[in-house]
């Protein structure tokens, strides 16, 4: 396994936001249908509180195509036979984390701050405090079938993390080409319980 990170969907309406905390997902280099390569799987909570899959852990299992890949980050979903071969010992204390994530309720509790997608891409991706999101966003609630998808990347770890970028805000698109801008005073303010180094 190669990274282990929370699996949320974000709607999204104009200027407000709601989360759906679903499992994890686990980033896997390793053999598919007899291909080595690397993929991901949705996991839900139950199999991660069994399990406690960690980055570096050999596992096998079976898995399906996800069929709303809007709806997922990762590749398959429906994991069974789950298996842990080996163990690792894997831990950094410093970033990026390693090791066992924490139960959702703490990445609900601690809050997220938007982080750069290019960051992400480079020295986020393993970490257990990074979380890619996809995004559905309601551009009219008054017309359903209004709706636009996107991928969004978030960080839940310490403030003072040394490789943390924020990028730019998002913007989310509304009725009658309206815009409205997430500023850094939302990701402030959902942190603001936090101190600098939790």
């Amino acid at each position: 396994m190669t990274s282990i990170q929370p699996r949320i969907r974000l709607l999204r309406s104009f200027d407000e936001r709601s989360h759906s905390y679903l499992g994890f997902v686990l980033n896997v280099a390793g053999e598919l249908a007899g291909e080595a390569r690397e993929f991901s799987v949705a996991i839900g909570k139950g199999a991660q509180a069994k399990y406690q899959f960690a980055l570096g852990d050999l596992v096998e299992g079976a898995c399906r195509p996800v069929e709303s890949p809007h709806a997922e980050v990762a590749g398959y979903y429906r994991a069974s036979g789950l298996k842990v071969l080996e163990r690792s010992s894997e831990s950094r204390p410093a970033p990026p984390w390693a090791g066992c994530p924490p139960d959702l309720r703490v990445y609900r509790d601690r809050g997220h701050r938007r982080l750069d997608a290019r960051t992400y891409a480079a020295r986020c991706g393993a970490c257990i405090w990074g979380c890619q999101m996809p995004v559905e966003i309601l551009v009219d609630k008054w017309d359903q079938s209004r709706v636009r998808y996107r991928r969004e990347v978030f960080c839940y770890g310490p403030k003072s993390c040394r490789l943390y970028r924020a990028g730019p805000t998002r913007k989310v698109p509304g009725r009658k080409g309206m815009v409205w801008e997430e500023e850094d005073w939302v990701d402030e303010d959902a942190t603001a319980h936090r101190g600098p180094d939790e």
